[in-house]
């Protein structure tokens, strides 16, 4: 398991747990909003020891009661399953953040009982998401395909999940979000997130839409999906 960042304590990144995060390096896509940039690329940064992470969780757990492993993209890891099985031995609850590419591998962990909760990316609608994603137009089919299934690994409702689509100006118009509710239609929890440049992005110059505008879009967006709610504003 390479891991190139940890984070001791977080508040924000596991909903309804003191938690750790762990970052690891490498991802499929390229979104010009990405705020990992660092990660995505996998600069020469010296990961940290798996190791070490683990003797220190085992002395803070129960002060913090989950960890949420985050990227890059972290099933691209090839061990992630035996990190995340010592994890969950020492008691931790395990949160996943994805881009929903690799949907055997997604569920694979579900049905071992390695994963308790899964935030997935919704990058854009279905016409937009390989652009959104960086990716060549050629890479539309394939690459929805695996996303379909993904969301419908996480409906079948075995563990809990969020979809979240971070909102860019110059990637998502009004019309957008719509064409993407349209088509996720559903009562899943699913946060609306506004960009913010972390000075570690992909693109330079990309921008945020006001917070006005992000209220307007979660109630119009609201007739599809009724849970949505604004994140990061």
């Amino acid at each position: 398991m390479i891991i190139k960042g940890f984070q001791k304590l977080t508040l924000l990144d596991f909903p309804g747990r003191v938690a750790a995060t762990v970052f690891t390096p490498g991802c499929d896509f390229r979104c010009p909003f990405c705020h990992n940039a660092s990660l995505v690329l996998d600069r020469d940064d010296v990961p940290e020891d798996p190791e070490k992470i683990l003797e220190f969780l085992k002395g803070r757990f129960g002060r913090l009661t989950g960890v949420a492993i985050t990227g890059g993209e972290p099933l691209m890891q090839p061990d992630i399953a035996d990190f995340m099985k010592a994890l969950k031995d020492i008691g931790y609850a395990v949160k996943l953040d994805t881009n929903g590419s690799f949907p055997a591998k997604l569920r694979s962990l579900i049905d071992q009982g390695l994963v308790d909760y899964v935030a997935m990316d919704i990058k854009n609608c279905r016409e937009k998401y390989a652009a959104t994603c960086g990716l060549p137009e050629g890479a539309s089919d394939g690459l929805l395909a695996n996303i379909d299934e993904s969301i419908s690994i996480l409906r079948e409702k075995k563990i809990d999940y969020e979809f979240r689509t971070t909102v860019v100006k110059e990637l998502h118009s009004p019309q957008d979000l719509v064409s993407m509710a349209r088509w996720m239609a559903g009562d899943d929890k699913f946060f609306l997130q506004c960009f913010k440049d972390s000075g570690d992005i992909l693109r330079p110059g990309l921008s945020a839409w006001s917070d006005a505008e992000m209220a307007r879009f979660c109630d119009d967006l609201k007739a599809f999906l009724p849970l949505v709610q604004l994140r990061g504003i």
